[in-house]
């Protein structure tokens, strides 16, 4: 039985608690629960991050950029293909067997080569009138056979029936002659006399009917003329009703401009495209072009996303794309409730904690389960991080007694560690001032308004200097463009625990004054610029706050 695969996922622009939760949840949940726990990040990791991984010698989550449905999130009719070459009768029989109108005709090395469906083969029997149809079509002997349940007397069952037509051998010796031709495949009964013209006339097969043999003389010329024998207990007109069904499926199987899909191609796209053909069955092939199973609108009916856990984060503006069609299990997460609507009822973990990582190590505790040594470094690194090493307002005790215990367990000199963790993120040279913008960045809903915010830690108030005069300028010209009504950026320094606030877009300078309650006569509040915030670190508890109150105000 295969497991069931459950993403587990930060949010967007992922800082180090983002990635760190997301791989330890991961852990806990795969020796707690049954399936598959998959960690995944939904974009680029930052400079303090890599460190962090590195350091502890963690592999980076998978990238996942988009959690829309796609076609291997959903099971498909797994209809196996055929070979080519049998005969409408055998499609005919398994389509009725596998319940499908359907068939896909794949090769030796798995590719698709065609597709059958049962209006082919109406059409094929409806609509043909041409005895030479069998010849055209390049009949195995074999084929025709199985279709008349056959015994082959004289002749070998894998060569092929390709020249003459089929007769019915109704008239007596001396009119055979005049229409039977060289190479031809007749029909006939047990009289020894017609059999024998057949043969002299240089048919190529003759089928013998109602169950009546072949002498041993009309066998020896058969050999000798070249001609094949099958009997069958069917009779003359019974064969000449089937005898079409032994075509291969080949000669009338559509082999070009097939509509397939790809195993990772979302449903969204699959609708529309299904909309606009009256197809039932679609074939389905893997990144290699291997033909995997017939997909049809019955799938769509119940089709359940991605299942989806989101860590740090509950926000759909923050969330990886497509979170709206995915099938949500959980949400871990400390910070104020968002905006994520849910298929059902989830889990739901917020606490009031300075990090994400906290709460797992809670849970870790909860469920009895020892914590690996990398997993703890992980997870105090991301402590670290979000309390800026327990000095943001947003730490708790709760945060500070458990970011020791997982230094403790990891086995570092916390303090070190973290200023080496922190001058790792201070590291922007090289960095594009988009990379810098996006390093962390996230969206918000504050009543009708909505606004984005970014942020950058650092040791070295110089650095910020030169950051600050190249991010004013690129917010100023990204607004433009942006679907945000106000943007703002933390130029945060952790030694001095003060910020340097870009704020970007009409009306951005006045609310942060007011927010802050701010001298108005200090800054032009009708224009961009920076504003400094003594004692401000946390865009969480105290920014974002902040400025739902102004706008309440």
């Amino acid at each position: 039985m295969t497991k069931l695969r459950t993403l587990i996922v930060g949010h967007k622009n992922p800082d180090t608690d983002s990635i760190c939760a997301a791989i330890s949840y991961a852990d806990l949940k795969s020796k707690t629960e049954e399936g598959e726990f998959s960690p995944r990040r939904a974009g680029e990791i930052n400079e303090e991050t890599k460190f962090v991984l590195n350091y502890f010698k963690v592999k980076p989550p998978k990238l996942t950029e988009s959690v829309k449905t796609q076609v291997k999130d959903i099971e498909i009719k797994h209809t196996k293909g055929v070979d080519k070459n049998i005969s409408f009768k055998k499609a005919w029989s398994l389509m009725q067997e596998l319940d499908v109108v359907t068939l896909p005709t794949v090769n030796s090395e798995g590719n698709l080569e065609g597709i059958i469906s049962i209006s082919d083969i109406a059409n094929s029997y409806m609509n043909i009138y041409d005895s030479r149809i069998l010849a055209k079509a390049n009949t195995r002997y074999s084929n025709i056979l199985e279709t008349l349940e056959g015994s082959l007397v004289v002749g070998n069952d894998k060569a092929y029936f390709n020249e003459g037509k089929v007769v019915v051998a109704a008239a007596n010796p001396d009119m055979m002659e005049y229409y039977i031709e060289k190479d031809d495949l007749v029909i006939l009964g047990n009289r020894y006399e017609m059999q024998l013209c057949a043969i002299e006339m240089g048919a190529a097969c003759i089928i013998v009917c109602e169950g009546a043999g072949a002498s041993i003389t009309i066998q020896k010329l058969a050999k000798e003329h070249g001609t094949t024998i099958i009997t069958t207990a069917y009779d003359t007109f019974t064969v000449a009703r089937l005898i079409n069904q032994s075509m291969p499926i080949n000669y009338f199987m559509k082999t070009e401009n097939l509509i397939t899909f790809e195993n990772e191609d979302y449903l969204d796209e699959i609708k529309e495209v299904m909309a606009n053909v009256r197809h039932r069955d679609f074939p389905i092939l893997d990144k290699n072009g291997k033909y995997l199973g017939m997909f049809s609108r019955r799938n769509l009916l119940g089709a359940k996303g991605k299942r989806v856990i989101m860590v740090d984060h509950n926000e759909k503006s923050q969330a990886v794309d497509g979170i709206e069609h995915a099938n949500v299990l959980e949400i871990i997460d400390h910070h104020r409730l968002g905006t994520v609507e849910t298929i059902g009822p989830v889990y739901f973990r917020n606490q009031p904690l300075g990090c994400t990582s906290t709460i797992i190590y809670q849970m870790y505790h909860e469920k009895g389960v020892e914590i690996p040594k990398h997993i703890a470094g992980l997870m105090c690194s991301a402590i670290i991080s979000d309390t800026l090493l327990f000095r943001s307002p947003t730490c708790t005790e709760v945060d500070k007694a458990a970011g020791l215990d997982l230094a403790r367990i990891a086995g570092i000199d916390i303090e070190k560690y973290a200023n080496q963790m922190f001058a790792s993120a201070s590291n922007l040279n090289g960095k594009t001032d988009e990379q810098i913008f996006h390093q962390d960045y996230k969206k918000f809903t504050l009543g009708q308004i909505s606004i984005g915010i970014g942020q950058i830690s650092s040791l070295n108030e110089e650095e910020l200097d030169g950051i600050e005069s190249r991010l004013l300028p690129f917010l100023t010209k990204l607004h433009e463009e942006s679907e945000e009504d106000m943007m703002f950026f933390m130029l945060t320094n952790i030694l001095e625990q003060s910020t340097r606030l870009i704020c970007v877009g009409a009306g951005a300078m006045a609310l942060v004054v007011k927010s802050f309650r701010i001298d108005e006569a200090a800054y032009d509040i009708n224009d961009v610029g920076v504003i400094k915030l003594a004692s401000v670190v946390s865009r969480k508890k105290q920014l974002v706050p902040s400025l739902m109150i102004g706008i309440q105000m």
